[in-house]
């Protein structure tokens, strides 16, 4: 298969997993989406972090006592995610190229109660990738299982695409997934079409 870089890829993101490292050790809130996913699952529900960066979402919700994951395709950031958060097991991995094998391969479980995948994730993917990331995060959920997917709907990242709401539920329709609900932010503020953030819940179609 023909394969491109990311967004991702092609950006010089030095300095993203320090901007978090300061934060966190400043004592600055850097939990939000960990917040709003704790809410969302059981106790001791078993979350994939799909786009983990240095850890703060997965190693969070690890500490409040579930079983997470992380999964990234940035080698520094996973290990930063190590370094910092030590309990969190990650594993090296796009997105796009997850499936039960490859996760099974590296000792992970293959279904998840919750897939948290924000950050921005979803625009900084490979050129027209997003409906496979869908698809595969789909393909991850246990019965009742669910997806909280957030990004800005405007290109704000460097290099990532202009995403616009209606386009990503086209896409979400695709992937046989349909969202549940939908916020401007992970404090669960009303979505603002005029914004340039989205915050969706999705389940199976």
């Amino acid at each position: 298969m023909d394969r491109r870089p990311t967004r991702w890829e092609q950006t010089d993101h030095r300095g993203y997993g320090a901007k978090f490292a300061q934060l966190r050790a400043s004592g600055q809130d850097i939990e939000g989406e960990a917040r709003l996913a704790d809410t969302m699952a059981p106790r001791g529900a078993r979350i994939l972090d799909a786009g983990c960066g240095m850890g703060r979402v997965g190693g969070t919700l690890r500490a409040r006592g579930h079983d997470a994951y992380g999964v990234d395709l940035d080698a520094a950031l996973l290990e930063q995610a190590r370094q910092t958060y030590p309990q969190l097991p990650t594993m090296l991995s796009r997105i796009d190229d997850l499936t039960p094998e490859t996760l099974s391969a590296q000792g992970f479980p293959t279904t998840y109660d919750l897939v948290v995948c924000v950050g921005n994730v979803m625009i900084l993917g490979e050129p027209g990738s997003e409906r496979l990331m869908l698809e595969r995060m789909r393909d991850l959920l246990a019965p009742d299982g669910r997806i909280l997917v957030g990004c800005h709907t405007d290109a704000t990242p460097p290099r990532s695409r202009v995403y616009p709401v209606a386009e990503f539920d086209a896409d979400v329709a695709a992937a046989g997934l349909r969202v549940d609900s939908r916020f401007g932010t992970y404090e669960l503020h009303p979505y603002d079409p005029a914004g340039n953030y989205a915050v969706s819940l999705l389940r199976r179609g």
